[in-house]
């Protein structure tokens, strides 16, 4: 019973660790004092995508082409970061991103990671191990890794001029989007 836990945290922290999802999480926590809800939506969204995949044991591919996931993925990326870049310096509170952490969180998890290695492994890990202890140890693994990435993004953010972070947070999210076209 504890390999059922412990094998899908492995194996899914290692598998996240400085993935575009880890560094989109630091960035959008450069642009909000709301950290708090910017994790709960991150938390809510991978409850949602990965218990999705564990409870259809990753068949999410038959219902929605992963092509399409991926497309719609980097267009958001590439929108978020055209925003960000945009904003004017006085005007940065007005950002969606800004403005509600925890929509811009659940939308940013949700929408980028079905079809992500980690959501497919955590369906697959189901056909061995328990699915309520899989989806337990998913869910600490990018927990803990999401609390590293915004609390680490705030830090940062304290010490960086706002308007340089926000030139870097636009370039990486247009980069990123644009990343998904290409692989």
């Amino acid at each position: 019973m504890l390999a059922d836990i412990l094998v899908p945290l492995t194996a899914v922290g290692l598998a996240e660790l400085g993935d575009k999802t880890q560094l989109s999480l630091f960035l959008l926590s450069t642009k909000t004092k709301k950290h708090l809800q910017l994790l709960l939506g991150v938390v809510l969204a991978f409850f949602v995508v990965d218990g999705t995949a564990i409870l259809v044991c990753s068949c999410i591919s038959d219902i929605i082409p992963i092509k399409l996931l991926k497309i719609l993925s980097g267009i958001i990326f590439i929108i978020l970061g055209i925003l960000i870049l945009r904003l004017k310096e006085d005007r940065e509170e007005k950002n969606l991103a800004v403005r509600n952490s925890f929509l811009s969180g659940f939308i940013l998890i949700f929408v980028t990671e079905w079809g992500d290695k980690t959501q497919i492994a955590s369906g697959l890990f189901v056909t061995k191990y328990n699915a309520l202890m899989v989806l337990i140890g998913t869910m600490i693994a990018l927990t803990l890794l999401s609390l590293m990435a915004i609390y680490l993004g705030k830090f940062i953010s304290a010490k960086i001029d706002k308007r340089v972070m926000s030139k870097i947070a636009g370039i990486v999210f247009i980069l990123t989007g644009i990343s998904f076209f290409l692989f």
